[in-house]
């Protein structure tokens, strides 16, 4: 059976991609199912839509994945080929929800099931969504256990917040964090920077940046996998494995296996990890469940948001967490 990830940086013709993607009307009744999601150097995404593969070589399907880049003219371009193809299921993550609506629109007119990851968009079958403004404060809330234990008013944690402003779900989950402080901390804790870092090495030279301008910073909360990876590079960078001060922590959501590593390594400054559904394996298994559920006409007349679990991983179980990725 055909099976590829597409990378976005890979130039593909729009003939190309219709030899190389969704073959087209089948007759044996094969599911075929084209995914576009923002970017599959981010190491979440590659982790889960690995296993995410698994699922679906498991079940017989086709599949074709492909990354946008983060660019909205590229993954409108993406979706359309997997119209031309004949696909049979369209999963898009966006990298602007309201750009792929219209084309969406188009998918669903020519019968082909659509469904959003992330984003509660209009021209979909169902939209597998996070609250992230909830993830925020759950985030929020479990930095704020780690700064009330170790600091207190008189001694405020110096916290720098790494989100990512541009893209509107991230956003959503760095206004969230702040709220989740607000409503959790003793008033302990100062916000003393807010820095971009999407991608793990942009987050190291920010924080950095930080760090400098700011010797006392010691708590960095952040918006995805990125901002832990290299807040926790750079911290490790200042003090070394297994000299970081107690009191200096990481708190982020995603779940990779190297963020996975470094909480349960014990000695790094990854403190909390807040997630959803649980491992790699979890994730995917969910995901496929939900295409499944798609394409057995399931009917979400009722309420087509179909929201996705939370919550944090510590010490206490990251050793189950590991067992699925």
């Amino acid at each position: 059976m055909k099976k590829r990830i597409v990378a976005a940086l890979l130039c593909v013709s729009m003939v190309g991609l219709m030899l190389m993607g969704c073959a087209g009307t089948r007759d044996d009744g094969t599911i075929k199912v084209g995914i576009t999601i923002q970017n599959l150097s981010n190491a979440y995404w590659a982790g889960v839509m690995g296993k995410l593969e698994q699922e679906m070589e498991a079940r017989g399907w086709e599949y074709t994945i492909v990354g946008c880049d983060n660019n909205a003219g590229t993954q409108v371009g993406q979706v359309e080929n997997f119209i031309i193809s004949g696909c049979d299921l369209i999963m898009v993550h966006p990298a602007d929800a309201q750009s792929v609506e219209g084309i969406c629109s188009e998918a669903m007119e020519a019968d082909i099931k659509v469904m959003c990851w992330d984003d509660p968009m209009e021209n979909t079958t169902a939209n597998w969504v996070l609250d992230n403004t909830e993830l925020g404060r759950e985030i929020g809330k479990t930095a704020s256990e780690f700064i009330n234990e170790h600091y207190t008013k008189d001694e405020k944690a110096q916290v720098t917040v790494i989100g990512y402003p541009s893209t509107k779900v991230l956003l959503e989950r760095a206004d969230g964090i702040k709220e989740g402080l607000e409503e959790n901390c003793e008033d302990n804790y100062e916000i003393i920077a807010e820095v971009d870092g999407l991608e793990a090495p942009e987050a190291q030279t920010n924080v950095e940046t930080v760090m400098s301008a700011h010797p006392d910073a010691n708590v960095f909360v952040g918006v995805c996998a990125g901002a832990m990876i290299g807040s926790n590079e750079a911290l490790l960078a200042e003090f070394g494995k297994g000299k970081i001060p107690e009191n200096y922590g990481v708190i982020t959501t995603d779940v990779t296996l190297q963020q996975l590593d470094s909480l349960k390594a014990g000695n790094e400054a990854v403190r909390a990890i807040v997630g959803f559904e649980g491992s790699n394996e979890d994730t995917a298994k969910a995901c496929a469940d939900m295409f499944e559920r798609i394409l057995s006409g399931d009917d979400f007349s009722s309420g087509k948001n179909i929201y996705r679990a939370i919550g944090p991983i510590t010490p206490d179980n990251v050793d189950q967490i590991l067992k699925g990725m």
